[in-house]
């Protein structure tokens, strides 16, 4: 098994591709990129925010600094199945990503108020971001991924995501119930990640077929969509009231 790696430090950009334009990166990456050690899998992810969403309202006002935690897993986990811990920060365009690795059963445990299952400067990092926050499970988002890494610089890597899905009940990577989509008007979402600047025939092959940056947030669109709309306060006002 490969060596998990726990600190990143790139920029990363986004792009929002039609399906021409999706075939157009595909043939023009052939000789320059392989398909990963795994080409296509499933990312679930529990977003972690305070009650009035206070961190993803930060964010989407882009600041030159911020930050998020989430939990993330390949496919759906059972108890004893890995999850990654992750705090991620974002500042002037570059990511810093750490990120601690355990069973999904101890990352619920820990994140609910107990201990890490191994003390680090990473957990004391992400003991501080909850204490500091006090933030619970927000949202489970998932989608498909399928991903390639550079042939000649490794770090390199050009991933293309579909089917962005999200639910704000049961929110647990263990749990593998219905998700409702997110709606990225059809297209697909390709994201490059790099340690540095992108190499003469990436950048050839964006301005070719007319690919440009874009900002873009899974969580970003999830709140603008669904907490932001009348249709989903009315839907839990009336939940609530059916409770009480």
């Amino acid at each position: 098994m490969s060596e998990i790696q726990s600190c990143f430090k790139r920029c990363e950009k986004k792009y929002m591709l039609t399906a021409e334009q999706y075939r157009a990166m595909i043939l023009g990456m052939a000789f320059h990129m392989r398909p990963d050690e795994h080409p296509r899998y499933t990312i679930g992810n529990v977003y972690y925010d305070t009650g009035d969403h206070e961190l993803i309202r930060t964010s989407l006002e882009k600041p030159v600094y911020k930050e998020k935690l989430r939990v993330r897993s390949y496919g759906v986990p059972d108890d004893d199945g890995p999850a990654f811990v992750e705090i991620k920060k974002k500042f002037d365009g570059v990511v810093y990503k750490r990120r601690v690795t355990m069973t999904a059963a101890e990352a619920a445990d820990w994140l609910r108020g107990g201990r890490p299952p191994q003390e680090s400067q990473i957990s004391r990092e992400i003991d501080w971001f909850m204490s500091f926050y006090r933030p619970t499970p927000a949202v489970y988002i998932a989608y498909d991924r399928e991903a390639y890494a550079g042939v000649e610089n490794s770090e390199l890597r050009v991933t293309f995501d579909r089917n962005l899905r999200w639910r704000d009940t049961k929110v647990d990577l263990r749990y593998g119930g219905d998700c409702k989509p997110i709606d990225v008007g059809g297209h697909i979402l390709m994201e490059i990640k790099i340690p540095g600047a992108a190499p003469l025939w990436l950048a050839r092959l964006l301005s070719e077929n007319h690919i440009t940056a874009t900002s873009f947030s899974k969580y970003g669109a999830y709140y603008k969509q669904v907490v932001l709309t009348p249709y989903h306060f009315d839907t839990h006002q009336k939940e609530a009231r059916s409770i009480a």
